[in-house]
């Protein structure tokens, strides 16, 4: 009987093992998934509102909150939302490469398909794939866009419609004709108007914007006229390009991206037994990101989290939306570290830890990497040079390597080539605060996600970017 006893307690054990690894992973595939099929309808939500971070990963939600609490005195509601929640993590990578670009990310995350980088929503197949906002058209949903951007940039134009290339802006303004999204804010003014107009780059003649009107929309110009709308069906362009850095926009002329999405919200809400899908995409942070430009990313975030908060006010008071807010992939390869304080010595006491002292440095910065760069042009001084870094960086010092390479025109590094001046400048920032950055483009680090209303459960747990667009798909389509 021992025997038999000692033979058998073995087997129990690893029967018990296995029974316990089987359902271990059950719920592990079961959180990567989602929610069971048949719990998907009872789930959907009647409006979806994704809060779109460009280029902003972990490191960066962070900063924001960090940099709200020293420098604004307030919290941060992105992350309390990631704190209170749950989080989702999403790998980012295209199809043929490990580093993703705005496009490919873009429609992953709208279509559930993997794509090369700079194409909009089409398999390498060539096979055009059904989006977010086409798949909501189609259940009766009304659709809206906002974007620092022009509102044709690679990740409205991905979740929106199809193209084989990212690059092709007048095609794709030609598409939302078709496509109709009831409402469109931010920038991209230049592809809606003729060459001849006032900022038009258009070299058929025509003219989308008053296209647009004829057909009913509303043409909001400015804030004032935004806050002030009445209409169902909304277009609002506000720059020829992208609009500015909040660190030095004109609000009378520009609002923002708060203002943007309570008008959005407003107008969507109107004449909606159906519901809406509205995407409100911040692409500062990217451009911030690539410039490696802290003060310009810092005010961008802000502004994205001053967005969340009127999403979910909006959504306290409509529970029957669901709320999510995340990025498409990491930009610059953001890293507030310690550092030597100068090369004289590698002791202890010549290093400093980045804290609330040098963060305070970038409150005083009012002018943006991009826009310095286009005022120093292709042929600087020294003088020009020193002169603008002493009006704009107050208590910044351009060491003599940084000048020579802005005034030479040369990169820090290989990976460091597009935005020159911009990185150099970064480096200038970095070198008396601790706010370094790795490279100039894409990072591969994996995105967060935070989500709350009806669904929020499908965008928890690490998951591919595509399983991020078939969770969107599943709850538009089971409604």
């Amino acid at each position: 009987m021992d025997v038999l006893k000692r033979i058998r307690e073995p087997k129990l054990v690893m029967l018990r093992f296995a029974c316990a690894a089987i359902v271990v992973c059950a719920l592990a595939l079961t959180g990567c998934a989602g929610l069971p099929v048949g719990d998907t309808k009872a789930q959907a939500p009647k409006n979806i509102v994704i809060i779109f971070a460009d280029g902003v990963a972990a490191t960066q939600w962070e900063f924001g909150r960090y940099s709200s609490k020293v420098l604004r005195q307030q919290p941060f509601v992105s992350t309390d939302l990631f704190h209170d929640k749950g989080v989702g993590l999403l790998m980012n990578s295209p199809y043929g490469a490990y580093v993703t670009d705005s496009a490919a990310a873009g429609s992953a995350m709208a279509t559930g398909y993997k794509v090369e980088n700079a194409v909009l929503s089409v398999t390498p197949e060539g096979k055009s794939v059904r989006t977010v906002m086409q798949a909501a058209k189609e259940k009766g949903k009304r659709i809206g866009l906002i974007s620092t951007a022009p509102v044709y940039d690679a990740t409205p134009a991905a979740f929106s419609m199809n193209s084989k290339s990212r690059r092709d802006s007048q095609p794709l303004v030609d598409k939302y004709l078709a496509l109709e999204p009831d409402v469109m804010l931010g920038g991209g003014a230049e592809y809606f108007l003729p060459a001849g107009a006032s900022g038009g780059k258009r070299k058929d003649g025509k003219d989308i914007i008053a296209a647009f009107r004829s057909k009913g929309w509303q043409v909001v110009m400015n804030t004032a006229e935004l806050n002030a709308a009445t209409g169902t069906k909304l277009i609002g362009l506000f720059a020829d390009d992208a609009m500015d850095f909040d660190i030095e926009s004109d609000r009378a002329k520009e609002p923002t991206m708060a203002e943007m999405t309570a008008g959005a919200l407003k107008a969507l809400s109107r004449e909606n037994p159906n519901g809406f899908v509205l995407l409100v995409e911040n692409e500062n942070t990217d451009t911030a990101g690539h410039n490696n430009d802290a003060a310009s990313l810092m005010r961008a975030l802000w502004a994205i989290d001053d967005a969340v908060k009127v999403a979910l006010e909006f959504q306290r008071n409509s529970p029957d939306t669901l709320v999510i807010v995340t990025g498409d992939h990491e930009t610059g390869g953001l890293s507030a570290t310690y550092a030597l304080k100068d090369l004289s010595s590698m002791s202890s006491s010549n290093r400093f830890y980045f804290g609330d002292e040098q963060l305070k440095m970038l409150a005083p910065i009012k002018m943006s990497f991009a826009t310095a760069a286009e005022k120093l042009g292709k042929k600087p001084s020294t003088e020009d040079v020193d002169a603008l870094v002493a009006k704009n960086f107050p208590g910044f010092k351009l060491d003599n390597d940084l000048r020579e390479l802005i005034i030479n025109q040369k990169p820090l590094e290989r990976n460091f080539a597009a935005y020159i001046v911009q990185n150099v400048l970064g480096r200038m920032v970095a070198r008396q605060t601790g706010i370094y950055w790795g490279t100039g483009g894409h990072t591969s680090e994996p995105v967060l996600v935070g989500s709350v209303g009806p669904g929020s459960d499908l965008f928890r747990g690490y998951q591919d970017n595509t399983d991020f667009g078939k969770n969107l798909l599943r709850l538009i389509e089971a409604r």
